[in-house]
């Protein structure tokens, strides 16, 4: 079958693979659709933490069950279904208390074991999920939107309260829809104006913020002149993260959303003095996924607006270079390998 492998940092090549055996408790998925979202830029331009190369990259997946094992009842052959891409060891301390998404043998398709940008793909059958409601495109982007709801879940967000979001990529907007959806105030912050304008449009976000423009100043006049007691991190850029203590109000929350392959620095006594709490919101748990699947069968998802484009398989083999740059001024690229829909 073809398999797009990323050899190593900025080399990426289309070869032929075998396909696996499907085990009792597997399931064998034709792939459709494959997201591309930071992690995979960060993977091909080799500052990936937990990442090893040579990787087959592609973690937002869906696709249609083409093979079930002999112990598997709760999918069958031809469901469309997205994937739980977080492969979890289901026995340590993490496991055991439900935190699956951060597992402490934690494997994620496309980052410490191969993914799906290929033609099939054998996954647990525990790690499908039946979308019959969704397009292709609609399943393969519920994973990143998981991403957002799980950072909201964590911090418990209250009706009415202050929130500030960093980074309006495609994380962030899952964040800022989703903590509007709890009934929060929210407040959006990019370097982007256009970034900013579709946060807008998309999000219903209450505020925007210029991130380059007196941006404290400027959240204290939209809030009364109160911080946000929540604020998130979406951005995966260092800087961004260690200032973002800045703008949390005393007594109130970061989450850390993004990651970033260095040390954070913080200063101590500010971090006292407000009596902060600071979080890291990993991956997310298949209650987060039924969540999002019900809020996109709900309509209070504007999916076709966040897909930027829609990439054929061979083409993406070819232009990989300039199709993996950041800042292309997409929100989210997807692969097809039904390329008969768009061309080849």
């Amino acid at each position: 079958m073809r398999t797009i492998v990323c050899q190593q940092p900025g080399n990426m090549e289309m070869i032929e693979t075998a396909p696996a055996s499907v085990g009792e408790h597997e399931v064998r998925v034709t792939i459709k659709r494959i997201g591309i979202c930071g992690t995979d830029i960060h993977a091909y331009a080799g500052n990936q933490p937990f990442f090893a190369y040579p990787r087959v990259l592609g973690h937002e997946l869906s696709g249609e069950v083409a093979e079930t094992g002999a112990g598997v009842t709760a999918v069958k052959a031809g469901d469309k279904v997205t994937i739980i891409p977080y492969m979890h060891c289901g026995t340590c301390v993490s496991c055991r208390s439900g935190k699956t998404n951060c597992c402490t043998q934690m494997r994620v398709l496309g980052v410490h074991i191969d993914g799906g940008m290929r033609e099939s793909l054998v996954v647990p059958a525990t790690h499908v999920l039946p979308v019959p409601h969704l397009s292709w495109e609609e399943a393969a982007i519920v994973e990143p939107l998981c991403i957002g709801a799980h950072a909201v879940r964590r911090a418990r967000l209250q009706q009415q309260e202050t929130v500030l979001v960093i980074g309006m990529g495609p994380i962030g907007l899952g964040v800022a829809r989703f903590a509007k959806l709890q009934g929060a105030k929210v407040i959006a912050m990019d370097m982007s104006e256009e970034r900013l304008a579709f946060c807008k449009q998309w999000d219903a976000c209450d505020e925007i913020v210029l991130a380059s423009d007196q941006p404290k100043e400027r959240i204290l006049e939209l809030n009364g002149q109160d911080l946000p007691t929540v604020v998130f991190d979406a951005t995966g850029n260092k800087h961004s993260m260690s200032g973002a203590f800045d703008f949390v109000a005393h007594g109130g929350t970061l989450v850390y959303v993004g990651l970033v392959k260095d040390q954070i620095a913080f200063s101590d006594p500010d971090f006292h003095a407000k009596e902060l709490t600071l979080m890291g919101s990993r991956n997310a748990t298949r209650d987060d996924f039924s969540y999002v699947i019900d809020c996109m069968n709900e309509g209070k998802i504007n999916s076709a607006a966040y897909i930027s484009e829609i990439i054929p398989f061979t083409r993406f083999a070819k232009e990989h270079e300039e199709l993996m740059k950041p800042n292309r001024g997409v929100i989210k690229s997807m692969i097809t390998l039904d390329e008969e829909e768009c061309g080849k």
